[in-house]
């Protein structure tokens, strides 16, 4: 009997340890629904994103006015995306996620009713503000999701920006051909239809909390450390996905159309990794070393690509670099979400996101003006470097004591 005993025992160990490696959890209830409402949303960015230069010179806009457009957009973000993190964390996660919804349907619609530049200027200050709804969504999935599954439903969370890029601007395309104005409409619509669906669908995955409010008890020096190192990976990513239209001319004589089957298929295989290898790795190798590897095949990809005269040298370049950042995003979420107590992980999370958001802004400038001012390969080389700054700031943040483990 004891043998039986023991040879049972060792059975459901090794189912246990079976599960562990492959099986997968079931998504948590109204997980669909949270996937589906950031999806829409970025579609409806990827509507506007690769118009909105043209759209503005139709009002005089100079380039240094259409760069400030750009980036009017991502400060807005930057200031209230915390804000709108920490009302999460009060009052819960679906009001913030339906104001959000609502802000970017008038911003839209601000934008596309434009007759003037300081119009444009206000759509996309209000669009920006109400750019939170990605930070409480995954506010709203780490409410629901283990520490330890949380990497794998932000990973797929995280597919959704794929999903918004290759649709978003292909529906941007064939509104436009019934005016110039018709995108912006057709954007601030579907965040309109967006938000009201969201209102009989989404659920509320943030419980208040009987009695007084606990105490604000994050680690600050080790969210800036996480931060810094996904600001520095974003500004060095951003500029990849500014110049590489150059690059591609210059070296390879691509022209539009090439470079929009090339980012379409690093939209695709972004969301492949974000969407189905991110649980067996971080189930090996935990969310950490995820990221840590994440940077490193971010610092090999942008090297070779500094160098790359070839389609043998591109094609692993672009590879490298897309696997590395499918890597980077969801697990920096991840630990962020466990760097914090319960209360405040909506806030930390919209703080790293806004932190992104002036990364967009720093990453193309840094990278135009090295493009041409210094080499073809200098953004890339440099943007190298600065994942390599991310690793070091990384492993300091490492040594700083975290609420919860990772």
């Amino acid at each position: 009997m004891g043998r039986r005993d023991d040879e049972a025992g060792n059975e459901r160990a090794s189912v246990v340890k079976q599960r562990e490696r492959g099986e997968r959890a079931p998504l948590p209830k109204g997980f669909g629904t949270i996937w589906t409402t950031v999806a829409l949303d970025l579609v409806g960015f990827g509507i506007v994103v690769p118009i909105l230069g043209r759209y503005a010179e139709r009002f005089g806009a100079s380039g240094v006015q259409v760069g400030l457009l750009f980036a009017s957009f991502s400060l807005a973000q930057f200031v209230c995306s915390p804000l709108l993190g920490r009302l999460s964390d009060r009052i819960g996660r679906k009001p913030v996620i339906l104001i959000s919804l609502f802000g970017t349907a008038i911003g839209s619609f601000i934008t596309g009713a434009a007759g003037s530049l300081p119009l444009l200027f206000l759509g996309r200050l209000v669009d920006g503000a109400s750019g939170a709804s990605v930070a409480v969504a995954q506010g709203a999935v780490t409410d629901v999701a283990s520490p330890k599954d949380r990497p794998r439903l932000l990973g797929l969370l995280g597919a959704a920006f794929g999903v918004g890029f290759v649709v978003g601007p292909a529906l941007g395309g064939l509104a436009s051909l019934g005016g110039p104005h018709i995108p912006f409409y057709v954007a601030g619509g579907l965040a309109l239809v967006n938000g009201i669906a969201a209102i009989f669908r989404l659920p509320e995955t943030r419980k208040r909390e009987a009695g007084p409010r606990p105490e604000r008890t994050a680690k600050a020096a080790r969210l800036w450390s996480l931060a810094a190192a996904g600001f520095i990976a974003i500004v060095a990513f951003s500029g990849f996905e500014a110049t590489f239209s150059l690059l591609a001319d210059r070296r390879f004589g691509l022209k539009e159309g090439g470079v929009a089957a090339v980012f379409v298929g690093i939209g695709l295989l972004l969301t492949a990794v974000q969407g189905g290898f991110i649980a067996p790795i971080t189930s090996r190798i935990g969310s950490r070393r995820a990221l840590q590897v994440g940077l490193g095949l971010n610092v090999g990809g942008l090297a070779l690509l500094a160098g790359a005269t070839s389609w043998w040298l591109l094609v692993p370049s672009l590879v490298l670099l897309t696997f590395g950042q499918g890597l980077v995003a969801p697990n920096l979420s991840a630990i962020v979400s466990t760097s914090v107590p319960d209360h405040q992980r909506g806030e930390a999370l919209g703080f790293q996101q806004g932190v992104s958001a002036v990364g967009r802004i720093g990453g193309p400038a840094l990278a135009g003006v090295l493009f041409d001012h210094v080499s073809i390969g200098a953004p890339y080389l440099v943007g190298a470097a600065l994942c390599g700054v991310a690793l070091l700031v990384l492993f300091n943040a490492a040594s700083t004591p975290a609420t919860v483990a990772v």
